[in-house]
């Protein structure tokens, strides 16, 4: 969960520091105060990309720090140490981003330096966001599939079908190119079989080049070693050497031991250097002496070495990008031996990739109409709640008439808010209002297995009102039973039922304007008047009363 936020020059706010509770936190204020801030400081520690226009006037930098708890990092720091970044400490995770007027952008994470991408990649884990958008998005198939999906715990069936689905798709593109493809002449046959030679003789993994780099440099700069080398050998062992010095030295700390055994310590040290001193005489002796390349050896690694830099510059840097050359040119080979038999033997091929395909999608389709079963009973029963009282939501499932990459059949929601009409595409009868409500009855049943800890509403609640207000209020607090919930809204329906309550204000009886955010869940006056607020009149006693009947309900 979010634990505490601080947001330094961003917009129109100076600076702020946050602590947050656990469950339903709502966010209000009048419109256009500034609670986008709020939203814009996660947005930025979740990784979206942002210009220095958001940078307040006169400040040099805006800054975003947020302290997260996690109860089990174990998924968390798998993901942090494939990011090279530090792992989370007692379970706290520490995101902070600076964006400078004047210099590069900051990203730490965990104390650490972090990219732009590293965040993104961190910001799936912890946060998801809800805008005003996203009804509309509902409308699109893409999304009822990426729903049906979430609910049903696709994810494994559908990467197994789509892994199977991507070897046949390829398997097809072989046949048509070879169908279309032109008989390689004798002498591109030739140019193939010699760079497969050239290849092959270099017997090429990540170490063996490595090594011959490493030769190839050394046998560059041998002279320059060589004679750097030895000359550090003769400083230490030759005429007037160090280690000669050292032994005058060691005889005459012996000789004061004689006198004084305390200072015996000092001349066992003086010892212990000449020993290491010696060590490191021999190490370059043998290092200079390593590097007497003979011509044979010399001509060896050079020919090699402008092999491999051939082959860079024909098919890339590193290794991997030769060897998939290679096999790209063995492939051709091969096809070109039998061209017939080469498609007799891709269309075989195709046939049983196509049939195993078939097979995992009509699994794939079985796990959605089974999911759709539920899907439709569980968001019914909610959409009932938010007002449709005679309401019928379908999952529809047609079949395609071929295979695609997200399987055998199409998905759609069908939609009939009135009865005795019949359920409809939601594009077709959907008002605004009704599609909000759609699909807050939709996420609420998709938070019960979201692992997400913190999930962000922006006026959600938008085209809804009275009565509905209040059921929205209380699937947010469901919502917030499994999650920690940040809502932003205009409802005192939906905030009275808030755990706790940030209210954000903007002041511009100044020279400039400001926003403040303030937590108000621990003064009941003030939560009181901000209910009352939102009912038209803060100073009205019936406004006044009505937000305590809220607070008290």
């Amino acid at each position: 969960m979010l634990q505490s936020l601080r947001i330094r020059n961003l917009a129109l706010l100076d600076e702020v520091e946050l602590d947050f509770e656990s469950g339903f936190t709502a966010v209000t204020g009048e419109t256009g105060a500034g609670k986008s801030i709020l939203l814009g400081a996660l947005s930025l520690l979740a990784g979206a990309r942002a210009d220095k226009t958001v940078i307040r006037q006169g400040a040099d930098a805006t800054e975003v720090e947020a302290a997260l708890f996690f109860a089990d990092t174990r998924r968390l720091d798998m993901v942090l140490a494939n990011l090279t970044l530090p792992p989370c400490d007692d379970g706290v995770l520490i995101l902070k981003r600076s964006l400078p007027r004047d210099k590069a952008p900051k990203i730490s994470v965990n104390g650490s330096m972090a990219t732009l991408s590293a965040l993104q990649e961190l910001g799936g884990q912890w946060i998801d966001f809800h805008g005003p958008g996203e009804p509309r998005r509902l409308l699109k198939p893409d999304c009822q599939r990426e729903l049906l999906d979430l609910f049903a715990k696709n994810s494994g069936v559908l990467e197994k079908y789509q892994a199977l689905y991507a070897e046949w798709r390829q398997l097809v593109a072989e046949h048509q190119q070879l169908l279309g493809s032109d008989k390689l002449s004798a002498d591109q046959i030739d140019f193939l079989k010699i760079q497969l030679a050239k290849i092959d003789d270099l017997e090429l993994t990540d170490e063996a080049i490595a090594a011959l780099e490493r030769d190839f440099s050394r046998q560059q700069s041998a002279q320059e070693i060589i004679s750097l080398a030895s000359g550090l050998s003769h400083g230490l062992s030759g005429e007037d050497g160090l280690l000669g010095k050292l032994a005058q030295l060691l005889r005459t700390a012996r000789q004061l031991e004689a006198f004084d055994a305390t200072s015996k310590p000092l001349a066992d040290r003086l010892q212990s250097s000449s020993i290491e001193l010696g060590d490191l005489d021999a190490e370059f002796t043998t290092l200079a002496s390593s590097l007497n390349f003979d011509a044979e050896q010399a001509e060896i690694i050079q020919t090699k070495m402008n092999a491999w830099l051939e082959l860079k510059r024909k098919y890339g840097a590193k290794v991997e990008a030769v060897l998939a050359a290679r096999d790209e040119m063995r492939r051709k080979l091969e096809l070109q031996g039998d061209v017939v038999g080469s498609l007799i033997k891709l269309e075989k091929q195709i046939a049983e990739a196509l049939k195993v395909a078939r097979k995992a999608a009509a699994e794939l389709r079985a796990t959605r109409e089974k999911a759709g079963a539920s899907l439709e009973k569980t968001a019914g029963k909610v959409i009932v709640q938010l007002g449709f009282k005679k309401a019928d939501f379908r999952v529809s499932l047609t079949p395609l008439p071929e295979l695609g990459p997200q399987g055998d059949c199409a998905v759609e929601f069908l939609f009939s808010p009135n009865v005795g009409e019949p359920p409809l595409p939601l594009h077709r009868i959907a008002s605004s209002g009704e599609l909000a409500r759609v699909m807050l009855a939709l996420k609420a049943v998709l938070a019960e297995i979201d692992d997400v800890p913190l999930l962000v509403f922006d006026e959600v609640d938008a085209n809804v009102g009275g009565e509905i207000g209040r059921i929205v209020g209380e699937k947010m607090a469901d919502i917030a039973e499994r999650h920690q919930v940040l809502c932003v809204t205009h409802l005192p329906q939906v905030a009275a039922q808030a755990r706790s309550h940030l209210v954000v204000s903007k002041d511009q009886s100044g020279a400039r304007a400001s926003v403040e955010i303030e937590s108000i869940h621990g003064n009941y006056k003030q939560r009181v008047g901000e209910l009352a607020r939102m009912l038209g009149d803060r100073s009205a006693k019936s406004a006044l009363a009505h937000a305590e009947e809220l607070l008290k309900g």
